[in-house]
């Protein structure tokens, strides 16, 4: 964590010391009041909630200091108080100063889809030659990403972060509190439609972690993303083109599935190869790893490295986890988020598992503005293509998908639609059955991880 001064704090952010000893050293940061910690500084972000109405929760809570932006009520006499126009500006502000004058190169990650795994799987390859920090869960906006900046540790020689949006300017707001050495961009896919409109203004806004890299920075790109290939034109710095296209620098050849041991390929670059042997299910992780990899490529690493990596790795939470219940029935957890394109390659990717039926339950897809019905009618008929033989939809929009379910030959009583995700995994018990493979996958605003609780309840982890 940063360690700094109540004074330096106050310089830092332009503000005013209104109160507390000018040497109090902290090294903790919230912005939540419930995760203040003992010692902690508190800034009092306006947002949904307004952040100075919990000052006093926080100092309760043990922070020891805020940064606010309107005076108020000082919890007891020692407590550290510092006025600043604006705190979420202060807070990236403080950020901005502590990256920049240490030396921890940053590995910026954005793209419509796979942004956390990319991180996960680059952070452990880095780890393997590096002292590397990681950003954790999904702090990748304005708010998240300063927070995380905070928490370097001197000696940290590699930060990976994501870096997400919804709208236009918002990464080159993140790539202004921490310029990358090395810009990431993984895919880009139909999502945000509802902000963005046009696939054109998505990737617009991805653009934006290229424009704010440092300069001398490498670019590690989708190279079988054309909207990617589009954007990066004009680039000047280094660029290391991952995919599974013969024109890739860091390449999946060969690529074949091992059933739920997950997907065996020839990993190639600069004429080398080596057999990978990567344990998800998705076939869009085997992309992810590619990514890793040329960022090692990018610090130097050899691809003997990702190699023994990869059969070490597990998925994180709700991204492909899989559930082994009672009655040999299987779910897997993609809970997450989901998109069209996520969405069709789950479909298709993992339609060819065992067993003795298939089912997807899919929770609507967020986001998509005025296209939603659309995509959500091909993902009904994406799912009986691939063999899907139940399909439970969770939403208003799945009744589309539904519609198109059965339009496509899926019998009556195998389509189930259901308002909540509540509603659909107390009905779960009665539509499963002995050896199903399930798929739970939808937007994190349908909450689609309360079926997959559910049913772990009812059935139980063997």
């Amino acid at each position: 964590m940063a360690e700094l001064k109540l004074v330096e704090i106050a310089r830092i952010t332009g503000g005013t010391l209104l109160q507390g000893p000018p040497d109090r050293v902290f090294r903790g940061y919230a912005i939540d009041s419930r995760l203040a910690a003992a010692g902690d500084l508190f800034f009092a972000v306006a947002a949904r909630r307004d952040g100075h109405d919990f000052v006093a929760d926080a100092a309760a809570r043990g922070a020891a200091g805020a940064v606010v932006s309107r005076p108020v009520r000082p919890p007891f006499p020692e407590f550290g108080l510092v006025l600043v126009p604006d705190t979420v500006l202060a807070l990236q502000s403080l950020a901005r100063s502590v990256l920049a004058r240490g030396e921890t190169r940053i590995v910026g990650i954005t793209g419509s889809a796979g942004k956390t795994t990319t991180k996960e799987f680059a952070s452990a390859l880095l780890a393997t030659a590096f002292p590397v920090f990681k950003s954790e869960g999904n702090l990748n906006n304005h708010l998240g990403l300063a927070l995380t900046v905070l928490g370097i540790e001197a000696g940290q020689r590699i930060a990976v972060l994501e870096m997400g949006m919804s709208a236009a300017g918002e990464i080159r707001t993140l790539t202004g509190i921490a310029p990358p050495d090395v810009a990431v961009i993984t895919n880009i896919h139909p999502v945000h439609l509802e902000f963005l409109k046009t696939m054109e203004n998505i990737a617009a806004a991805k653009r934006e972690i290229l424009e704010g890299a440092k300069p001398g920075a490498a670019a590690v790109l989708n190279g079988d993303d054309p909207y990617i290939e589009r954007i990066a034109q004009g680039w000047p710095g280094r660029i290391i083109h991952f995919g599974r296209s013969p024109g890739c620098d860091v390449r999946a050849e060969n690529v074949r599935s091992r059933g739920f041991d997950g997907y065996a390929f020839d990993l190639a670059a600069d004429g080398e190869r080596r057999k990978v042997r990567l344990p998800f299910l998705f076939p869009a992780q085997v992309d992810n790893f590619l990514a890793a990899a040329a960022v090692g490529l990018a610090f130097g690493l050899p691809l003997a490295a990702a190699e023994r990596l990869a059969p070490s790795l597990v998925p994180t939470d709700k991204r492909g986890t899989v559930h082994r219940l009672a009655c040999g029935i299987v779910v897997i957890d993609d809970s997450y988020n989901s998109n069209p394109r996520a969405l069709e390659a789950a479909l298709t990717g993992l339609a060819g598992l065992p067993a003795k039926r298939r089912m997807a339950v899919l929770g609507d897809m967020l986001e998509l503005g005025d296209a939603g019905p659309y995509f959500h009618l091909e993902a009904g008929r994406q799912a009986v293509r691939a063999g899907w033989q139940v399909l439970v939809t969770i939403g208003p929009l799945g009744v589309h998908a539904a519609r198109a379910a059965r339009a496509a030959g899926l019998p009556w009583e195998a389509v189930h639609s259901f308002a909540t995700s509540e509603e659909a995994g107390e009905r779960m018990p009665d539509l499963v059955a002995a050896g199903d493979l399930v798929l739970v996958k939808g937007s994190r605003g349908i909450a689609t991880d309360r079926v997959v609780e559910r049913m772990k309840e009812f059935l139980k982890e063997s």
